[in-house]
């Protein structure tokens, strides 16, 4: 009988336009290309059913998210108990077989006593504590800035519930060490993500490209202060990339001849710009979770420069520039700029990349853990 796997879903995991979804995503999709049998269960968070994930899933549902007010006073978090459909659990009690919860949010039914004899796997894209205490720090609104601040203490307390689950798989190597010095069974298992091999051109391209979803606070910040900090400073081209760009940041770069900015590019269009652009400039103020970004731009970009939150919980400091300060990144874009992208550095991008995230290998390694008796 083929493997039989449930998969609980934070969100929608179709378009895979953003961090987490991108990881759900592609690792339904290896794991269907492996032969698994995916029972997936989403909750829809401002997105719609999608018809594409019935072609990789054996069964398909959907819940409503219950974002009830009262619900903010609760000492659960609420992104854990805003997901709590009494549906789910009877899904998941019909067809005995090994769950994977997507992230904490989804560990309401974690440790129903329905499920005490089933293989269960919660899959950790944050450190959601620190995720979310990072979220409030760069945080305007004082009302939220406050709400981001109780549910990071709500949700330091309730990761304690991962003492119920199997296997705990953290999603960056940096949350791998701080999950392990807590928990037993835990295992690193790097981000699911588009790419299936290297394409890197090698020579020479015109122009710096940051990119990434323009209305997040953590990219309008990263984006804002490179405009002004360092692009502004170079004699290229720079060109900021990415979906819904907020007010804040076309104000910040409008004063700016050499900046320009791409808005909601497609897919294509993003691709080509990876491809093309001859820096891609990577920056980040939160060191959480895996920046899938840098994924991209290492199998599609040349030089990628980054600071050290950007690079270190990712595992592929080596392929990268690493600079803290903007006259670093300064000096190291105009070397650069300089410089051809050989074939020898694409060689050793594809040997690191291919080996560590391989989307296949990595679904063997989980299907491994699938495997394992429960005690």
């Amino acid at each position: 009988m083929p493997q039989q796997l449930h998969i609980i879903s934070f969100n929608v995991p179709y378009p895979p336009d953003y961090g987490g979804v991108i990881d759900v995503f592609y690792k339904i999709k290896a794991l269907k290309e492996a032969g698994v049998q995916i029972h997936l269960h989403c909750y829809e968070y401002g997105r719609k059913p999608a018809n594409e994930l019935n072609a990789l899933c054996k069964t398909v549902n959907y819940y409503h998210r219950e974002t009830r007010l009262r619900d903010l006073s609760s000492l659960k978090p609420f992104i854990v108990k805003s997901r709590r459909d009494s549906g789910l659990l009877k899904n998941l009690e019909d067809v005995k077989a090994p769950i994977l919860f997507e992230g904490l949010h989804t560990c309401y039914f974690l440790d129903a006593p329905s499920l005490a004899k089933r293989n269960k796997l919660v899959r950790m894209h944050n450190v959601e504590a620190d995720y979310y205490r990072a979220l409030g720090s760069s945080e305007q609104s004082m009302l939220r800035k406050f709400y981001f601040y109780t549910e990071s203490v709500k949700l330091r307390i309730y990761e304690k519930i991962l003492h119920k689950a199997n296997h705990i798989l953290p999603i960056s190597f940096e949350d791998f060490k701080q999950l392990d010095s807590k928990y037993e069974n835990v295992s690193y298992l790097p981000a699911f993500h588009p790419n299936n091999k290297c394409m890197s051109k090698t020579g020479r391209g015109n122009f710096i490209l940051y990119h990434g979803n323009l209305s997040i606070n953590e990219n309008i910040q990263s984006a804002v202060w490179l405009a002004q900090k360092v692009f502004s400073k170079l004699d290229y081209m720079c060109v900021i990339a990415g979906a819904n760009p907020s007010a804040t940041l076309k104000k910040a770069i409008k004063p700016f001849s050499n900046i320009e900015l791409v808005e909601s590019p497609s897919e294509q269009r993003m691709n080509e710009l990876l491809a093309e652009a001859h820096v891609n400039l990577l920056p980040t103020f939160q060191q959480t979770g895996v920046k899938l970004k840098l994924l991209n731009a290492l199998f599609k970009g040349r030089f990628v420069v980054v600071n050290p939150k950007m690079a270190e919980s990712s595992g592929l400091i080596e392929l990268c520039v690493v600079n803290e300060k903007a006259d670093e990144m300064i000096n190291s874009v105009n070397e650069l700029m300089q410089q051809d992208f050989s074939n020898d550095e694409l060689e050793r991008r594809k040997i690191i990349l291919e080996e560590n995230y391989s989307n296949k290998n990595n679904a063997l390694k989980l299907i491994q853990l699938l495997n394992e008796p429960t005690q």
